[in-house]
C-alpha cells in the first residue's frame, strides 16, 4: 500500500520546479508523517512511523530522515526514496529533539527522562557516549563547525555546552524559564535560545558563552502568559529570525541586526516549530492544536495558506 501511495508522489517530485521539495511534518497523536509538496502546497501522502514522533531531521547526504519516536524510545531512520523505515538507532529514554553533526557522523539526542544527552555514532548505529546535563533536557543544536553541541534543560533553565572533541560538558549559561529550542546563526557566532515560560529569546555570544541580548514579545490583545516562545528559524540571508510563540498563535519576526520585533504573524493554534523551503522564500509552521501547517511568504511577511495535516503536528523539515 505504501509503495503504491508513494510511487507516483516521488515521480512527481522529480518534475517540480527548481527550489521545490517535500515538507515532512511529524504528527504526535497519529504516529505519522504528512508529506506536503512545497511547490503546489498540497498534501501528497503520509507515512506511518513510531509512537509520538516529535523531532525530525535530514541526514547529511539528504537520503534519509531521522525521526524521534519519543514513546518508543528510539530514533527511526526513514529511506526517503522508498518511504520505508530502514532501521532504528539507539536513543536513550524519551528522545524529544536532536541535532546532527555537520559531517553526519554523530547524532546528539536530548533524553528528557534521564537528564542526559546521548550521542549516537550513525555509521555504526551505536552509542558513542553520554553526557549528564540539567533536568529535563529538550533543545539540541550543533554549531556549523561541529565544535559545540548545546542542550537546553527545561527545569534547570540553562544552556549546556558540550565540547564535541573532548566529549565533555565544559560550561553552562543561565537563561529564562523553560528553555525549549536552540539555534546557531550560520556563521556560528551567536546562539538563539527560546524560553517558553520566561517568554523571551536570549541571544548568546558563542565566543564568551554569555548572553548579549534578551528579546521580549508583546502582542496586542493577547495575554502575556500566552506568549510562549518555542521554535526558532533564521532566514537564509540571516537578516530575520522567526520565533514561534506557542499558544499566542503568532510567529514573531525579529530583525537580527537590531533585535527588534518587526511584526507578528497570525498562524494556527499552538504553533510549535518551523521549516524553510529550499529557496528560503516560504516558511512553514506546525500548529499543534489546529492540526494544520501555516504557509508564510517570507518576502511579503504574510500568511498565505493553511494546510490540514495529522493530529498534533510538531516537527518539520524540508527535503529538497
Amino acid at each position: 500500500m505504501l509503495a503504491r501511495l508513494l510511487g507516483p508522489v516521488l515521480g512527481l517530485a522529480v518534475a517540480l520546479p527548481a527550489g521545490a521539495g517535500t515538507l515532512y511534518v511529524s504528527n504526535e497523536r497519529d504516529n505519522s508523517l504528512t508529506l506536503i509538496d512545497t511547490a503546489t502546497l498540497t498534501v501528497k501522502g503520509s507515512i506511518k512511523v513510531g509512537a509520538r514522533p516529535r523531532g525530525i531531521t535530514l541526514s547529511a547526504d539528504g537520503k534519509q530522515l531521522y525521526i524521534c519516536a519519543s514513546d518508543d524510545d528510539t530514533v527511526q531512520v526513514l529511506d526517503i526514496a522508498t518511504g520505508k523505515i530502514l532501521h532504528n538507532l539507539p536513543s536513550g529514554d524519551d528522545p524529544e529533539q536532536f541535532a546532527l553533526a555537520p559531517d553526519g557522523t554523530h547524532l546528539f539526542i536530548a533524553n528528557e527522562d534521564d537528564n542526559v544527552v546521548t550521542v549516537v555514532d550513525v555509521p555504526t548505529r551505536s552509542v558513542a557516549y553520554q553526557i549528564d546535563v540539567g533536568v529535563e533536557p529538550e533543545g539540541m543544536a550543533v554549531s556549523p563547525d561541529g565544535k559545540w553541541a548545546v542542550n537546553t534543560s527545561e527545569t534547570t533553565n540553562m544552556v549546556h555546552w558540550i565540547d564535541t572533541a573532548a566529549r565533555q560538558l565544559v560550561d553552562s549559561t543561565p537563561v529564562d524559564a523553560r528553555p525549549r529550542h536552540a539555534e546557531f546563526t550560520a556563521d556560528g557566532r551567536q546562539l538563539w535560545v527560546s524560553a517558553e515560560i520566561g517568554g523571551t529569546v536570549k541571544v548568546i555570544d558563542v565566543g564568551s558563552r554569555q548572553v548579549k541580548q534578551t528579546i521580549r514579545f508583546a502582542i496586542k490583545g493577547v495575554q502575556a502568559d500566552k506568549v510562549q516562545p518555542v521554535g526558532i528559524k533564521l532566514s537564509r540571508d540571516g537578516k530575520l529570525a522567526f520565533v514561534a510563540l506557542g499558544p499566542a498563535n503568532h510567529v514573531a519576526v525579529v530583525d537580527t541586526a537590531t533585535y527588534q520585533v518587526k511584526d507578528y504573524l497570525l498562524v494556527g493554534r499552538r504553533v510549535w516549530h518551523m521549516a524553510l523551503s529550499p529557496d528560503g522564500g516560504t516558511l512553514f509552521t506546525t500548529n499543534g492544536v489546529s492540526n494544520d501547517v501555516s504557509v508564510i511568504d517570507v518576502a511579503a511577511l504574510k500568511v498565505v495558506k493553511s494546510i490540514p495535516v495529522g493530529r498534533y503536528p510538531w516537527g518539520a523539515v524540508v527535503v529538497p
